[in-house]
């Protein structure tokens, strides 16, 4: 994968502007009308990106790309997810919070066909049968057509989460016809992937012109887009490159978004642009594998014992710089369920060392797995293994990295394959169960081979949680899962970074939102 885009790259995905009469940095940097066809908006990250299919998709890169082609059911307005607002439908959920419905409120695709009850039921149910890592957003949820313009979720246990999952960019409605005619069905069987790799088939304010998971993507502003704002940009380009390049680039106008600079890169930038810091909702985290065939030594309760209480957390905030902090659980602090910092875990060095030795454990040796092209709050996981490494061998655990490139890196620790993993946790939607994933049996849980009831004190804990309906206990439940969590899981909740942004002097409407990171209809110029 390349770090960054070289210039005759980026002038040849530009063809419509012209080298002979444009610069590279007037092409790609400038928000004015052009011979290209209109306004030009920029971004650079750091991909994480696998697929332009909604339903299959699910990094953050891509979601950023989906809320931007795809509409879904409710949606956020900016940053703000404590309430789901409409999107492309209105909802009312039942007094026992089993039953959610949906109205739709108009909507028009791409190809200027109305949106229909159809094409909901189509695509939620595609998401169910693709079988995919999005799959589980709509788990034991049956979806009905009422009539041509009303659909019902029902759900068989309260569900207060569903209305926070509905406007996940994963659960984009798509155009069932369509999508039908290139091969798309409600089952594994689906093979419309290749063709929403380079077509897309929503109603959200642009449409996909071009795309590469591994150099950039291209949108175009949908002329048939019938939602409530007019993007201010007629063409998005959202390009793969690496933080220095980032800063470079938009500090020189090359581009007018940087998504993953870090506190003490922004600290350096000079006039002509803005930093806008917000709390990040991420979590990063060790993993220890609980299969004993995979893991081998990290399967030993006290091994994870160890390595919970060698980790200096603050040597890693400080590595991770300003506005870093050290989450208390899996639960970043800004969500309902959080553990107050506390309870956070702190270094134990020679507690450390008494639990390897209360568990005959002589030098053992493990493997730290990784993804080395993923930054998180502009900081690259390679320094953090790197610390780790370095911080454990303080009380005799050799630790050997692992990193690889992230394409092939998820995949493995998807499968449940990593004895040891570095990894973030992203929200999917902004409620604390989100986080039951990490319980035994469930999505990450298996991850780190955690099988169902692998812990009895934890069931009723997470039946509570999953059933009261009260705030105020279903915030203690949450609680007591992290403090059990923390006691005797496979994960290690290490730093929740902060999130920067930097633009353009020319750029406005930019706010953070944990699920898309940015929405780039809401783009404008100031």
């Amino acid at each position: 994968m390349p770090s960054f885009l070289t210039r005759p790259s980026l002038v040849a995905s530009l063809a419509a502007c012209s080298a002979a009469v444009l610069s590279l940095s007037a092409c790609a940097g400038s928000t004015a009308d052009s011979a290209s066809g209109g306004r030009i908006l920029v971004i650079d990250t750091t991909f994480n990106l696998k697929s332009a299919d909604p339903g299959r998709q699910f990094e953050p890169t891509g979601q950023t790309i989906g809320k931007a082609i795809y509409q879904t059911l409710l949606t956020f307005k900016g940053g703000d997810v404590t309430k789901p607002v409409p999107d492309l439908a209105t909802y009312e959920q039942s007094k026992d919070r089993k039953t959610l419905t949906l109205r739709l409120r108009g909507g028009t695709f791409s190809d200027g066909s109305p949106v229909t009850a159809d094409d909901v039921v189509f695509s939620l149910n595609r998401v169910i049968g693709l079988k995919g890592n999005p799959s589980f957003l709509l788990k034991g949820v049956t979806i009905t057509k009422n009539d041509a313009s009303t659909v019902t979720l029902t759900s068989k246990e309260p569900n207060l989460a569903l209305p926070f999952i509905l406007a996940n960019p994963s659960l984009g409605i798509l155009n069932s016809k369509v999508v039908r005619a290139h091969g798309g069905t409600e089952t594994s069987a689906d093979k419309a992937e290749p063709y929403l790799n380079r077509h897309s088939s929503g109603s959200g304010p642009y449409t996909l012109t071009a795309y590469s998971t591994t150099t950039q993507v291209v949108l175009q502003k949908n002329s048939k887009y019938t939602g409530p704002d007019d993007p201010t940009y007629d063409k998005v380009i959202l390009r793969n490159v690496q933080t220095p390049t980032q800063k470079l680039n938009v500090q020189r106008g090359d581009s007018q978004i940087a998504l993953n600079l870090s506190s003490d890169q922004v600290q350096r930038l000079t006039g002509g642009v803005k930093v806008l810091s917000q709390t990040s909702s991420d979590v990063v985290f060790l993993l220890l594998n609980q299969d004993e065939s995979v893991g081998g030594v990290t399967a030993d309760p006290k091994f994870n014992e160890a390595v919970r209480k060698g980790i200096d957390y603050q040597g890693l905030l400080q590595l991770a710089g300003k506005g870093a902090t050290q989450p208390a659980g899996i639960i970043p602090s800004t969500f309902v369920g959080s553990l107050p910092p506390s309870e956070a875990t702190g270094r134990d060095l020679e507690g450390a060392r008494a639990a390897l030795a209360a568990g005959g454990l002589k030098h053992p040796k493990v493997t730290l797995s990784y993804a080395n092209d993923t930054a998180v709050g502009g900081l690259t996981l390679q320094p953090l293994a790197e610390r780790i490494q370095a911080q454990l061998k303080e009380i005799g655990i050799t630790v050997d990295l692992a990193p690889g490139p992230s394409a092939t890196e998820l995949d493995k620790y998807r499968a449940g394959k990593n004895q040891m993993g570095l990894w973030k946790w992203s929200p999917d939607y902004p409620d604390p169960s989100d986080y039951l994933v990490f319980l035994p049996g469930n999505l990450v849980g298996l991850r780190a081979g955690w099988k169902a009831s692998a812990d009895a004190e934890l069931d009723p804990l997470v039946e509570k949680a999953r059933l009261v309906t009260k705030s105020e206990e279903r915030n203690a439940a949450y609680k007591e899962i992290q403090r059990r969590l923390n006691a005797s899981g496979p994960f290690v909740s290490l730093i929740q970074p902060s999130r920067i942004t930097v633009t353009a002097a020319s750029v406005a409407g930019v706010e953070y939102n944990p699920v898309w990171t940015i929405d780039v209809a809401d783009v404008r110029t100031s």
